[in-house]
């Protein structure tokens, strides 16, 4: 399993951009998920980056999470209104899988509610996701080139500039 912590330091680039979207949307990401009948449905969301962890949890009995328990695959997408990603966009590909820790739920609910004022102290949480991040990929505008850098677990990352002609060069 590849953590939020693990992928940050392996992909520095790529998980800043993400830090920096994911906090200029107010955390707003969109999820892609396989719907039983093998259709992809892309859906709202605000994962939380806690305690080293990339976590997906949601208001319960969502169709995305009833997908997430038939097919744990996704794509996290960073929200964008920018067609000119001005500011960067980023992909995370993964899997989830349910923890049930009563105590790790606990402090996810005292930390959200003591950075969002949002509360759901005391509450459990059915399902309640931590991210296996298996590839992530960015698109960043730097001195008005587009570059795009990909990461897979156990390899660098490959940043690949595209060009106005738009046949990507390796840098």
């Amino acid at each position: 399993m590849t953590s939020w912590t693990e992928f940050a330091n392996a992909a520095p680039r790529i998980s800043t951009i993400f830090t920096r979207r994911h906090a200029a949307t107010g955390n707003l990401c969109m999820l892609a998920t396989l719907r039983k009948d093998g259709f992809p449905r892309i859906s709202p969301l605000e994962p939380r980056i806690f305690e080293g962890e990339l976590w997906l949890v949601g208001m319960p009995g969502t169709k995305k999470f009833a997908d997430l328990a038939h097919d744990p695959r996704f794509c996290l997408h960073t929200a964008t209104v920018d067609t000119q990603v001005s500011d960067g966009d980023v992909k995370i590909f993964g899997t989830v899988h349910d923890v049930q820790d009563s105590e790790l739920q606990r402090r996810w609910a005292e930390d959200l509610f003591a950075e969002s004022g949002f509360d759901l102290r005391g509450r459990k949480f059915e399902p309640f996701y931590a991210v296996d991040i298996t590839g992530a990929s960015s698109v960043e505008i730097v001195d008005g080139r587009m570059e795009v850098t990909a990461w897979k677990p156990g390899q660098s990352e490959h940043v690949v500039e595209v060009s106005d002609e738009a046949e990507p060069a390796t840098t």
